[in-house]
């Protein structure tokens, strides 16, 4: 009787070199976030800058812009009512 004994392969893994790798794999991320924290300072105080030194404020702008828009809906309108009222035979207004 021959008797085949398969050998049992086991996987021997240096724990030191996944430690270090553990260690510089978070070290990597700790540098990367403090990159990322520095360059969105950056751009921040740039926004900031620009915004201080407009002539007119964003509000400002967004408020003449929308007064500009209302207008020309408004205006919009009253041509295509006229037009209408001019199809129809109606008077204008």
């Amino acid at each position: 009787m021959n008797h085949h004994h398969q050998s049992q392969r086991t996987i021997e893994i240096d724990t030191r070199l996944v430690t270090t790798g553990a260690v510089l794999t978070a070290a990597g991320a700790m540098v990367a976030c403090v990159g990322m924290a520095i360059a969105a300072s950056a751009v921040f105080a740039a926004g900031r800058r620009m915004i201080r030194d407009m002539d007119v404020s964003p509000a400002q702008q967004a408020a003449m812009k929308w007064r500009q828009a209302k207008e020309a809906s408004r205006a919009g309108m009253q041509a295509w009512q006229s037009a209408s009222d001019a199809q129809n035979g109606s008077p204008a207004r």
